[in-house]
């Protein structure tokens, strides 16, 4: 797909799309330590509240958006169910705003989500994954950003474009390509977004080990990454697995190659940045197959515990742009893409503040830099040639790579040193939970039918 295909296309049609979002965020007591209470009853049943639910944990909130046509309207309705959750907490409960854990009990502490009779199956993989890659680890919690073209703009698109392929196939092509190149690239949004640089010392020795100071109150912090939670100590496979992404019928025979040798128990439990979603997702490969790829879910956003809500609009609106980039960017022919592309993932994660590290792009060295001018440089040019009127957007993320002092992680590094690991978080929780309860009386006294509708959705008895 090359960039003077799409200007056969209105801007606002290749904008167009639909996008969801999913959080997760542990809950905690006002000392920092894991709350250790069954998921709230408030919420109600986990398996059938569609807005609200857990993660791995009893302890692990999540939240789950509708999908919308824009991302304002995605953002806004993120924004009011994560008001909803702080407000409606216990007083002494708090959502802890960082995806790397708070003070963690003992292993057999802590509490994996549990399930009636329905839920049996779900409650044996929580289980199978605590055994396999360790309870402490299944507590790291993030952002999932999901996105799809419109089938307008896809259809459009098929119908100008000179592919030798059937409508299911050209539309899983897109997908395919995009996830290609989002691999490829996505230690720069690591790099912009990401901000878990510390841990208490109840958390992985693993992660531990990576970090190079200790605050004042004996936690870790690393100076010199912005992201563990993408780091090698982060959530990921035992092996290292690289699935073709030439079709779905490629992916799918590897996937079911990995979990008949051993490798995965299923499909949903290889972990990539990026991840193609089916029309049946309780029947994954097999729906890949006949039905094709539904919408793609980006993996690689950690918390922002700056925000009240966790998440930053604009930084939303960077991601549809690098999305579409994807699509647009040409590919490189080199063989191990997808091993070269795993070593910048974690050496930006690790490294990223360090002025000696090198990204590797077809075997050759590259400074972080040169590569990210060279992508904003191109998305700046994207977007004139579209007429994408974002480029306050891309200056932002440009900033960002001129002074890493503008990044979360440089940032939160500061609040760190000044207030300590757990004390700087909790502050955080404690104000954004203030922030909620004053937004979510305010909406009451209001009474909006948008916030009447999710109110109701996401509380059981309302």
């Amino acid at each position: 797909m090359e960039l003077i295909t799409l200007t056969k296309i209105p801007s606002d049609e290749i904008l167009a799309g639909l996008f969801g979002i999913e959080w997760e965020a542990l809950r905690v007591k006002s000392d920092g330590k894991l709350a250790l209470s069954p998921h709230p009853e408030v919420f109600g049943d986990k398996l059938k509240n569609p807005v609200v639910t857990t993660d791995f944990s009893e302890s692990q909130i999540e939240i789950i958006t509708p999908t919308y046509s824009t991302i304002e309207e995605a953002f806004s309705t993120f924004s009011l169910l994560a008001d909803i959750v702080n407000f409606s907490l216990n007083d002494d409960e708090y959502l802890w705003f960082q995806s790397l854990p708070a003070i963690l009990p003992y292993d057999n502490q802590i509490p994996i989500a549990q399930y009636s009779d329905e839920g049996q199956s779900s409650q044996k993989y929580r289980e199978n994954l605590a055994s396999k890659y360790g309870v402490k680890k299944q507590m790291i919690s993030g952002v999932h950003f999901n996105f799809s073209f419109t089938e307008d703009f896809i259809k459009k698109l098929y119908e100008i474009t000179d592919f030798d392929l059937d409508y299911q196939d050209f539309k899983n092509e897109i997908y395919l390509k995009i996830t290609r190149n989002y691999l490829r690239h996505c230690w720069l949004i690591i790099y912009l977004t990401g901000c878990s640089i510390g841990s208490h010392e109840s958390f992985s020795k693993e992660c531990i080990h990576l970090m190079d100071e200790v605050d004042a109150y004996g936690n870790h912090y690393s100076t010199r990454g912005p992201s563990l939670r993408n780091s090698s100590c982060g959530y990921k496979n035992l092996k290292r697995l690289y699935p073709r992404y030439t079709s779905v019928e490629d992916f799918a025979d590897d996937v079911n190659s990995f979990i008949e040798r051993g490798d995965l128990s299923q499909a949903k439990e290889l972990y990539t940045q990026i991840r193609l979603k089916p029309k049946d997702p309780s029947d994954l490969l097999t729906s890949l197959k006949n039905d094709g790829i539904k919408y793609i879910e980006v993996r690689t956003l950690d918390i922002n515990p700056f925000y009240n809500c966790g998440l930053v609009e604009h930084d939303m609106k960077f991601l549809q742009l690098f999305l579409i980039y994807m699509l647009v960017k040409s590919e490189s022919d080199f063989e191990c893409w997808q091993s070269e592309a795993f070593i910048n993932e974690e050496r930006v994660a690790e490294k990223a503040y360090d002025d000696t590290m090198r990204l590797v792009r077809d075997g050759k060295e590259i400074t972080i830099k040169q590569w990210a001018y060279e992508i904003i440089n191109e998305m700046y040019g994207m977007c004139e040639v579209l007429g994408f009127d974002e480029f306050d957007t891309l200056k932002l993320m440009h900033d960002r790579v001129l002074n890493p002092d503008l990044t979360y992680g440089k940032r939160l590094l500061e609040l760190i040193r000044k207030e300590g690991y757990i004390n700087a978080h909790m502050n955080l929780a404690i104000n954004n939970k203030k922030t909620s309860v004053v937004k979510i009386k305010k909406l009451e006294e209001s009474n909006s039918p948008e916030f009447r509708k999710y109110f109701s959705l996401a509380l059981k008895d309302e």
